[in-house]
């Protein structure tokens, strides 16, 4: 075990045989996790210009969605669009470790996660591995889809070797048929999770509708149960109070970004009331 000694929390730096499971993670059997939606970085073209002002509203998101009540948070770097299809620049890795730094010394007991968009699991995982992190989300872990960022290739035969590597305790949460894209050729789902599963070997699976804030189709989350086994499947967008029942009869787990937000609205701050409410609304 090591002490950082400028910031209050420890990282553990240790050889795995088998990286830490999700339920490990969490407390919470369906555990709720928020999402730290980071302005846009420096050198993406959004930049405002004051990384600290970025920090300081990642620090205030964070701290409403734990006073809300979240079992755990994800940084990404939400802003930084258009985002790069594979690995980012050295500039993002080292602002997101500094964002995940002044989020887990705010709250050293909540479960963080780290997801680089668009798909970068390796940088992911060495921020994680520096921070103390003990998740990462990958968009496209196996398989090829067509997105914005034109074709991104899963990459899970270089990450998971990556993480044996460095002996890094930290679990891959993989989405399924992610948001923002389209299969590069036609497979059926139960295909597309069974790899996931067995071949690419995911901790967690995460179902999404068609994009930020998009309403999640139930029988898409029944399906990936079906084919899952014991690895777990959350719900990765459109979560609402008012499908919140149905849903918390279904799935494992949540990842809320724009329901937490102010009036609903993406663009706004997180709302601590809302992730109070829809928090206790999603309590098995």
């Amino acid at each position: 075990m090591v002490e950082n000694r400028l910031f209050p929390f420890k990282i553990k730096c240790q050889s795995l045989e088998v990286p830490m499971s999700i339920a490990d993670i969490f407390s919470q059997p369906k555990p709720v996790l928020g999402v730290v939606h980071l302005a846009p970085l420096v050198g993406s073209p959004k930049y405002a210009g004051d990384f600290e002002e970025v920090l300081g509203k990642a620090i205030a998101d964070a701290g409403a969605l734990v006073a809300g009540g979240v079992d755990g948070l994800i940084v990404e770097n939400f802003g930084d669009a258009p985002f790069f299809p594979g690995r980012v620049p050295p500039e993002v890795v080292s602002q997101m470790t500094v964002a995940a730094i002044a989020v887990r010394s705010e709250h050293p007991d909540i479960p963080l996660g780290l997801n680089v968009l668009r798909n970068d699991g390796v940088s992911a995982l060495a921020i994680a591995l520096a921070t103390g992190a003990q998740f990462i989300r990958v968009n496209i872990l196996s398989g090829a889809r067509v997105t914005d960022q034109g074709i991104i290739q899963g990459d899970a035969h270089n990450l998971l070797r990556e993480r044996a590597r460095l002996g890094a305790n930290v679990a891959i949460c993989a989405d399924v048929s992610v948001k923002h894209s389209a299969p590069l050729a036609e497979q059926d789902m139960d295909q597309e999770v069974d790899d996931l599963v067995h071949r690419a070997h995911a901790d967690a699976l995460i179902v999404s509708g068609s994009g930020t804030g998009k309403t999640t189709n139930l029988m898409d989350i029944r399906r990936a149960k079906n084919y899952a086994g014991d690895v777990p499947v959350w719900v990765g967008s459109g979560v609402s109070a008012n499908g919140a029942a149905e849903l918390r009869e279904v799935a494992d787990g949540f990842i809320v970004g724009t329901a937490f937000k102010k009036k609903g609205l993406v663009s706004e701050p997180v709302d601590e009331e809302r992730v109070r409410s829809l928090v206790g609304a999603l309590r098995p």
